[in-house]
């Protein structure tokens, strides 16, 4: 049985937010109050931060991923706020507020439910390593490479969902980011490598989570986890004790 892939097979039937329509509307305060509360604050920061520079409030200028500002220099805000930004109020900022929402809640409801903790950790495993590779990246804001890592890990732990492309054709759910990268090289390439980094630091984090303690549980290794959230972001969380884990023996192949 594909117990975790069926389980959340129906979700990739939704649309941009789901929720309740009223009145022949969406009702946005209902669907935005049901985004988890993680995938909230990431979705509202990202809002505010794009918001913000709309009414010159805030200069894209001070946001932006720079090694010498943050490492030299001290701005260390920078690591974050360069995940913030996706660009202007556009059809553009609107796809990627898409990706991020559905795949960062479809991850936080679904291998990460009761786990905010280590949901959180992810996020922060991709800033991490997207961060690492920045230099070699010519975006200077990276909140779309962080989209594309958590869109990698959720079409491998839903190998059996398909997803329809354009209304054109079809995939399964692990072929969606190699899918999303040829879109990038037919629209011109700029961001290829953005892509390919978010699909590398996903294939990353997806074997440190998910293969690597069932092969250190097989093969009897002293750490059984690597990535495992420290108390305090367990505390900060509200996880009962961070003690929930995913079925890491569940393998979608069977």
């Amino acid at each position: 049985d594909n117990t975790l892939s069926n389980r959340y097979a129906k979700r990739n039937q939704m649309d941009f937010g789901g929720g309740d329509n009223v009145g022949g509307g969406l009702d946005l305060i209902q669907w935005y109050m049901d985004i988890p509360p993680i995938s909230r604050v990431y979705f509202t920061s990202a809002v505010l931060t794009t918001a913000g520079c709309a009414m010159d409030i805030i200069s894209p200028y001070s946001l932006y991923f720079n090694f010498d500002l943050i490492f030299v220099k001290g701005q260390v805000w920078r690591l974050f706020t360069s995940f913030l930004f996706f660009g202007t109020f556009s059809f553009q900022f609107m796809f990627h507020m898409y990706f991020l929402v559905r795949y960062c809640r479809l991850l936080e409801e679904g291998d990460f439910r009761g786990r905010r903790a280590n949901f959180a950790l992810m996020l922060l495993f991709g800033i991490v390593f997207v961060s690492f590779f920045a230099p070699f990246m010519r975006s200077n804001f990276l909140g779309n490479t962080l989209s594309t890592m958590m869109t990698y890990v959720w079409g491998r732990r839903n190998e059996d969902v398909k997803l329809s492309i354009l209304g054109v054709f079809t995939c399964t759910a692990p072929y969606l980011p190699w899918v999303m990268l040829c879109f990038t090289i037919c629209l011109g390439g700029d961001g290829v490598v953005t892509d390919l980094v978010g699909i590398m630091v996903g294939h990353l984090y997806y074997f440190l989570e998910f293969v690597y303690p069932v092969l250190a549980d097989i093969r009897d290794w002293r750490i059984k986890r690597i990535l495992e959230p420290p108390r305090i972001l367990t505390w900060i969380c509200g996880d009962n004790g961070g003690m929930n884990q995913p079925d890491h023996a569940i393998w979608h192949q069977e």
